[in-house]
């Protein structure tokens, strides 16, 4: 059965595309960040919706408290930090937003790759300290090299995909993706 949202609390802070799609469809924002768990069972019974991402912890106190509480999105994968079997049982739909930070993690993951293979960390720390020791921090090109890639869920092939871009050979392990599959990551 639809349901229109009025009023929403946005407890953990979120992109503000988030915030701006809900008001485009005239729904009441509110953005509250970091709020104590006491603050948060006084506030959430002004709220029909929620959205959180890992800090708010969604307990069953809190839910209890939420009277008028019809859904809470989580802006991420996980939601264990939401109780979802009170939830069920007080009729409150939990969304999460599985491959949304996908990208954002696969670039994080590319970009620590290529500054542990380039000492960029010390190379750093080294033109702090005014030295430049640029034989010591010259570290290895990714070209040419293999990269073990464990887990080949959204993130993984994504990661997998762009250090291929940088000529690396990719051998990709997941024990939920059949062989073939992975072979393709190879």
């Amino acid at each position: 059965m639809p349901f229109k949202l009025s009023n929403v609390l946005v407890s953990d802070a979120v992109d503000q595309g988030c915030v701006d799609l809900l008001k485009a469809h005239n729904i009441n924002v509110t953005c509250k960040y970091k709020l104590p768990k006491e603050e948060l069972i006084k506030e959430i019974p002004k709220y029909d919706g929620l959205i959180v991402r890992s800090d708010t912890k969604v307990t069953a106190e809190v839910l209890q408290a939420a009277k008028s509480l019809r859904v809470v999105g989580r802006a991420g994968t996980g939601v264990d930090n939401i109780d979802l079997a009170a939830a069920t049982s007080k009729g409150v739909i939990v969304l999460n937003t599985p491959g949304g930070n996908s990208i954002s993690a696969c670039e994080m993951t590319c970009a620590l790759i290529t500054a542990l293979a380039r000492h960029v960390a010390q190379s750093c720390q080294s033109l702090k300290e005014g030295r430049w020791d640029r034989k010591l921090y010259t570290g290895s090109e990714l070209s040419g090299k293999t990269l073990a890639v464990l887990g080949l869920g959204r993130i993984g092939r994504e990661v997998a995909t762009r250090m291929q871009a940088f000529g690396m050979k990719t051998i990709g392990f997941d024990p939920i993706v059949s062989a073939e599959e992975a072979q393709a990551f190879n």
